[in-house]
């Protein structure tokens, strides 16, 4: 991994970029990351020291904060006259931030060497109605990870492709005494779930929204749901599930105690890692599972962007910055937690070296992503979604009750 390769000549510049800016700065700009998932934040750390290095005239201040965080802190920070002036964020808020005022539309200054070099589904995550607030930064979306060795044992050949064969597989593995609950996911009550849901809703070909108005009730919303459901009721899924965030899945899965998980990109070489991981050369990945007769595979948008608030005492500055950090030399060299933005880069050796079962995971997996609905009411949907998943999970309500009282309370 280049990243770790470099990593003391990264240090050094670090170090050297904090003691120029220190003296010399004349532009300070204030950035909000996530603490969690995709790029680590040592990593985002050493991007940041070498743009500084490179920029002396200006400083960055760097603060992180937990997924859940990162929404709420955004628009306070506005209320307050704007503390930041780069902000990630989730690809369900361009809606709402653009009806808000949150971030600069800044389609002009997108060059047609980035329209044309990024992969076009990327651009989704930072567009609403035709116009672009930021660029797109984390392509991701989730994956079926695999214990080789434990399927091995149970005498599978294969990873599932449907959701039906994982269902089976890991009855067989339960049954074998193998692993006592085969499946981890990441179902606490926040937007985690939400993404785990999202991508079994597309696998059982469901909608989110039809005519204006909830649907995820009905058809594949429902079956998606019933899924979840009778996968925890029948002693497959981990009980945890219903608290855990995705750093908890990988850990579950890389202390070899669930033989499924789904996750996002940045497990595959964390787990895959001897000096954190007991499972490490015994993870595989392929896309998320399918159901036949509807879909080969499924997969929920989980991309990222970076934006510049309407606040910003420096939108130029700013877009310098976020043009470093999305920028393809940046990004190839991080690959190994968060895969490209840029088409080319799927081909570039620096990128595949290592992760060519991921590679060919993305593949499949980008092309089908699945879009949670862009809506100006996303964050009041999405808390409806999360209630009513916890409630079906605990028996408090069954899938079609709890998903019901979810869409009544959506703000649609």
């Amino acid at each position: 991994m280049k990243f770790v390769l470099h990593a003391p000549l990264l240090a050094a510049t670090a170090l050297l970029g904090v003691t120029v800016t220190a003296a010399q700065a004349e532009t300070t700009l204030n950035a909000l990351f996530m603490a969690q998932a995709a790029y680590s934040e040592d990593d985002i750390r050493s991007m940041t020291s070498a743009y500084e290095a490179a920029h002396p005239d200006v400083k960055v201040n760097l603060e992180f904060v937990p997924y859940e965080g990162l929404h709420d802190k955004t628009v306070l920070s506005m209320g307050a006259g704007g503390g930041y002036d780069v902000v990630l964020f989730d690809v369900i808020w361009p809606a709402e931030y653009a009806q808000n005022n949150v971030l600069l539309d800044v389609s002009d200054r997108i060059t047609n060497e980035m329209k044309s070099g990024v992969l076009p589904g990327a651009w989704t995550t930072v567009t609403y109605e035709n116009k672009n607030y930021g660029m797109p930064w984390i392509l991701d979306t989730k994956y079926l990870f695999y214990n080789k060795a434990m399927l091995k044992k149970a005498g599978i050949s294969t990873p599932p492709a449907t959701w039906a064969e994982l269902k089976a597989d890991a009855q067989k593995i339960k049954d074998a005494g193998i692993v006592k609950y085969p499946i981890a996911w990441s179902w606490s009550q926040a937007e985690a779930a939400v993404c785990d849901y999202t991508t079994l809703l597309s696998a059982y070909g469901g909608d989110f929204i039809k005519d204006g108005k909830p649907d995820f009730q009905n058809g594949g919303g429902l079956e998606a749901l019933k899924y979840m459901v009778d996968s925890y009721n029948d002693g497959l899924t981990n009980p945890n599930s219903k608290e855990f965030l995705e750093e908890d899945v990988r850990n579950v899965f890389q202390n070899g105690d669930a033989a499924f998980a789904l996750n996002w990109t940045y497990m595959y070489n964390l787990a895959n890692d001897p000096k954190d991981s007991k499972v490490a050369g015994d993870v595989g990945v392929v896309p998320a599972p399918g159901v036949e007769g509807i879909s080969d595979a499924s997969a929920v948008n989980g991309s990222m962007g970076l934006g510049i608030t309407t606040t910003s005492k420096h939108p130029d500055a700013a877009w310098n910055y976020i043009t470093y950090m999305t920028s393809q030399k940046v990004q190839n060299a991080y690959s190994k937690l968060s895969l490209p933005i840029w088409k080319s880069s799927y081909t570039d050796p620096e990128v595949t070296k290592g992760q060519e079962e991921l590679i060919a995971a993305a593949q499949t997996g980008l092309a089908v992503m699945y879009p949670r609905p862009m809506t100006p009411h996303y964050q009041e949907m999405s808390m409806a979604l999360q209630q009513g998943i916890q409630e079906a999970l605990l028996g408090t309500a069954s899938p079609k009750d709890a998903l019901q009282e979810a869409a009544d309370n959506s703000g649609l």
